[in-house]
């Protein structure tokens, strides 16, 4: 397991809403809870493209 944390700002996503939702820890947890806000508080679907997406804005902390 990598021991570098990552982190996901809401902010560079874009949105309609305008979320500030900052999240950080391994990239798996990161990109988990991600997933798990992308679906909940944006409505998107759960597939490996918003997956790859994230992914892609993941930063290093």
């Amino acid at each position: 397991m990598s021991s570098k944390r990552k982190v996901m700002d809401c902010r560079l996503y874009p949105s309609v809403k305008h979320c500030s939702l900052f999240i950080s820890g391994t990239e798996e947890e990161v990109l988990e809870a991600a997933v798990h806000h992308a679906i909940t508080a944006h409505g998107h679907k759960n597939s490996p493209a918003l997956r790859e997406e994230l992914r892609k804005i993941l930063k290093e902390e």
